[in-house]
C-alpha cells in the first residue's frame, strides 16, 4: 500500500507529464516553434545586420549632441509658428469633434444588436468603419490636398475620418455589450429606433461615450501635429520645412515643442478621464 507522500507524488509526476499528451499542447508549442524559425528567416532574409544595433545608442547620441543641439528655442518666438500651434489645436478639435458626431450614428448603425437594419445598414455601417479605420490619418491628409488643395481643410477633414473609424468601432462595440431589458422594454412600447437610441441605448453607454471621446481627441490632437507635413496645414509644415533645409537646431525646437503640447494634453485627458471615471 503506498504512501500518502508517494501518491502525492505520484500525482504530480501525472500532472506535469499530462500537460504534453493533449494535442493543444503540440500545437501551441507548435505555433510558437514556427514563429521563432519565421522570426529568424525573415532577419536573415532581410539581412539585418544585428551587431550594428548594439553601436546604434552610441552613434544616435553623436547625431543629437553634434546636430541637434542646443535647439534654437528662439525660432519658437515667431509669430507665424505661434499661429501654426493655435492652428493645430484648432483642427484637432474640429476634426475630433465632427469625427465623433458621426461616429455616434455610426456606432449606432454597426452595432447588430439594434441596428436599424441588420441586412442592409449593418454591414454598410461595418464596411464604412472599417475603411475609414484602414486607411492612415497621413493618406487620408494626402487625399484631400490633393483634391482641395493646401490649407487647414484637408487636416481637418483628415482628422475627422480617422475619428470616425477609431471612434465609430469602439461605440459599436460599447452598445453591443448593453443590457437588452430596457430596449426590448421600449420596442414592446412601439418604440421607434431613434427612441430606442435614445432612451435605451445611450443611457448605457453615455460615461463609456464620454471616455472614448476624451481618448479620441488625444490621439487626433497628435496626429494633427504631423498631418502638416503634407500640406494640411499646422506644425507639420514648419517641421518640414526646416528638415528639408537641414536646419536641425530649428527642427530640434520644434519637436520639443510638439512633445511639450502632446504631454500638455496627455495631461488635460488624463484629468478629464478621472472626472468621467468619479461621474459612474
Amino acid at each position: 500500500m503506498k504512501t500518502p507522500n508517494i501518491e502525492m507524488q505520484d500525482n504530480n509526476n501525472n500532472r506535469q507529464w499530462s500537460r504534453f499528451k493533449y494535442p493543444q499542447s503540440v500545437i501551441r508549442y507548435g505555433i510558437l516553434l514556427g514563429i521563432l524559425i519565421f522570426l529568424s528567416y525573415s532577419v536573415h532574409y532581410l539581412n539585418i545586420p544585428l551587431e550594428r544595433f548594439l553601436g546604434m545608442f552610441g552613434r544616435l547620441g553623436d547625431v543629437l549632441a553634434n546636430r541637434y543641439y542646443p535647439p534654437d528655442m528662439d525660432y519658437l518666438n515667431n509669430k507665424d509658428f505661434a499661429g501654426a500651434i493655435i492652428e493645430t489645436i484648432q483642427m484637432a478639435y474640429l476634426g475630433a469633434l465632427f469625427g465623433l458626431v458621426l461616429a455616434i450614428f455610426l456606432g449606432w448603425f454597426a452595432a447588430y444588436n439594434v441596428s436599424p437594419s441588420r441586412k442592409y445598414v449593418y454591414p454598410l455601417a461595418r464596411l464604412f468603419a472599417m475603411g475609414c479605420r484602414s486607411v492612415h490619418e497621413m493618406i487620408w491628409a494626402i487625399l484631400f490636398v490633393t483634391i482641395l488643395g493646401f490649407g487647414l481643410l484637408p487636416g481637418v477633414l483628415a482628422l475627422t475620418m480617422f475619428s470616425i473609424g477609431f471612434a465609430g468601432k469602439l461605440f459599436a462595440e460599447e452598445v453591443e455589450s448593453i443590457d437588452m431589458g430596457e430596449v426590448e422594454a421600449i420596442r414592446a412600447m412601439g418604440g421607434t429606433h431613434l427612441q430606442v437610441f435614445v432612451f435605451g441605448v445611450f443611457p448605457q453607454v453615455r460615461v463609456a461615450f464620454t471616455g472614448i471621446a476624451i481618448y479620441t481627441w488625444d490621439v487626433a490632437f497628435r496626429a494633427a501635429t504631423v498631418v502638416g507635413f503634407v500640406g494640411a496645414g499646422g506644425m507639420g509644415w514648419y517641421l518640414k520645412r526646416n528638415i528639408m533645409q537641414i536646419e536641425t537646431e530649428r527642427t530640434a525646437a520644434i519637436l520639443l515643442s510638439i512633445v511639450f503640447l502632446v504631454v500638455i494634453s496627455e495631461f488635460v485627458s488624463a484629468w478629464a478621464r478621472r472626472r468621467v471615471s468619479k461621474a459612474k
